[in-house]
C-alpha cells in the first residue's frame, strides 16, 4: 500500500491525465506525473490497456475509446470542415521549420487543400473571408491548447479581421505533435489498395490492438474495453454491450467499479440498467450539468421535462416538441437567458444545442428528429419540471 501522501499524489496525477491526456510542460500536474510515472504506467496498462509515455517536457496517455462510433466525441465548435483543416495543419507542421507564422500556415494549407483527392470530395478552402480565416484560427487555438503550438509573438484577431499586419508567430513542439494521434496504428501504414473504405472501418482500424489468443487474453481485452467505458464515458449501459461483455460485466462490475473508483476518487452509481463513475465536483467532465449559461439552463429544463415524460412511459419525443417546450417556458425563465435567446423563434436553435449536450452526457440518443430518452435521465426528474 502506498503511504498517504504518495497515494494522494498518485490520484492527483491519475486524474490529471484522464482530463489532459496530452500534457505539456507547463501543466501543473506534470511534476507529479513524472514522479509517479512507473506506477501510473502500470495502472493504466493493467486496468484499461492505455499506454502512457512520460518525458521531461510532457506526458501522453494514449486513451483509445471503447466505442469509435460515439458521435458525441470531438472538439466543441468543430464541424467536418474544421476537422479536415486540423488534419491538414498537422501535416503542414510535420514538415515545417521550428517556427511558423499564421500567414505561412495559411498559405501552405491552401496548397494542401487544393489536392485532387480533396477537390473530388468537394472540399474547398480559401482565406478570402473572415469565416474562413476564423476556421483557421480555431484550428490554431486548438493546437495551442494541446501544446502542439506555442505563441511567440502577435495575436490572431488581426488576421481574422484581414489586417495586413495581423499575424502571429508560433514555436512548433514536435514531440507533442508526434503524440497527437492516439491511434494504435498510423493511417499511412496501409497501402492505398488495402486501406479501409468507410469511416467506421477506418476508425476501428486505427485503434485495433493485437490480443493474445488465449482465455486470459480475451478476459484482459474485455476488462480493458469495459474499464475504458467506465473511465471515459458518462454512463456504461448494459444494453450497449455485446453478449461477451455483458456476461463478464455481470460477474465483475462491482469489483471493477470499486477498484477504479478507489484509484480515481470517483463515486460509484450502480443501477439495473448499468453503471456510472460519478464526480460530485465535475472536475473530470468536460460537459457539466447543471452549469452556468443559457444553453446549460435550457438543457436542465429539457432534462427535467424529458425525465418526467420517461417516468410516465413516454421515452420518445420529437425535437420540435422540445423546442415548443422551451418556447412555453420563455416567459417564466427568459429573464435568466441572454437577450438573443428571448426572441421568438430562437427556441429551435436553443433546443438543438440543449439536446446535443444531453446526448454528450449519454442521457438521451438523437436519431434524426427523434429524441430517445436513456435511463440515466431519470436522475433529473423533478416534481415540477416547468
Amino acid at each position: 500500500m502506498k503511504p498517504p501522501r504518495e497515494a494522494d499524489e498518485f490520484r492527483f496525477a491519475l486524474r490529471a491525465l484522464l482530463m489532459t491526456p496530452l500534457m505539456g510542460r507547463g501543466h501543473e500536474a506534470l511534476p507529479a506525473v513524472r514522479r509517479q510515472a512507473e506506477a501510473l504506467r502500470e495502472w493504466f496498462q493493467r486496468e484499461a490497456g492505455w499506454p502512457l509515455a512520460v518525458e521531461r517536457d510532457g506526458a501522453r496517455l494514449y486513451k483509445r475509446p471503447a466505442d469509435t462510433a460515439d458521435a458525441t466525441r470531438g472538439i466543441e465548435g468543430f464541424d467536418r470542415r474544421r476537422w479536415v483543416l486540423l488534419c491538414l495543419a498537422c501535416a503542414v507542421l510535420e514538415r515545417s521549420e521550428a517556427q511558423i507564422s499564421l500567414h505561412q500556415l495559411g498559405e501552405r494549407l491552401l496548397r494542401e487543400a487544393a489536392a485532387p483527392e480533396l477537390e473530388a470530395l468537394r472540399f474547398r478552402f480559401a482565406l478570402d473571408s473572415p469565416t474562413e480565416r476564423r476556421d483557421l484560427v480555431a484550428v490554431c487555438k486548438t493546437l495551442l491548447g494541446l501544446g502542439v503550438l506555442e505563441r511567440v509573438a502577435g495575436d490572431e484577431q488581426g488576421f481574422v479581421a484581414g489586417h495586413a499586419q495581423g499575424d502571429a508567430l508560433y514555436d512548433v513542439r514536435r514531440r507533442a505533435l508526434a503524440g497527437l494521434l492516439a491511434a494504435a496504428r498510423g493511417p499511412s501504414t496501409w497501402p492505398a489498395e488495402a486501406a479501409p473504405t468507410t469511416l467506421a472501418e477506418r476508425l476501428a482500424a486505427l485503434v485495433v490492438e493485437p490480443a493474445v489468443d488465449s482465455e486470459e487474453g480475451r478476459r484482459s481485452a474485455l476488462r480493458h474495453r469495459l474499464a475504458r467505458r467506465l473511465l471515459d464515458d458518462p454512463v456504461l449501459y448494459l444494453e450497449d454491450l455485446d453478449e461477451a461483455e455483458r456476461a463478464y460485466f455481470a460477474n465483475q462490475r462491482g469489483v471493477m467499479a470499486a477498484r477504479l473508483a478507489e484509484a480515481t476518487g470517483l463515486g460509484v452509481e450502480q443501477r439495473a440498467e448499468g453503471t456510472a463513475l460519478t464526480d460530485a465536483d465535475a472536475a473530470l467532465s468536460d460537459v457539466a450539468l447543471p452549469a452556468e449559461g443559457t444553453e446549460a439552463h435550457a438543457a436542465l429544463l429539457i432534462a427535467g421535462w424529458l425525465a418526467a415524460r420517461l417516468r410516465a412511459g413516454q421515452g420518445e419525443t420529437e425535437a420540435e416538441e422540445a423546442a415548443a417546450h422551451l418556447a412555453a417556458l420563455r416567459e417564466r425563465h427568459g429573464r435568466f437567458w441572454r437577450k438573443s435567446a428571448r426572441e421568438a423563434g430562437s427556441e429551435h436553435e436553443l433546443a438543438a444545442t440543449a439536446l446535443a449536450r444531453l446526448a454528450e452526457l449519454s442521457l438521451l440518443r438523437l436519431e434524426g428528429s427523434r429524441v430517445l430518452a436513456r435511463p440515466a435521465l431519470a436522475r433529473y426528474a423533478v416534481e415540477d419540471s416547468a
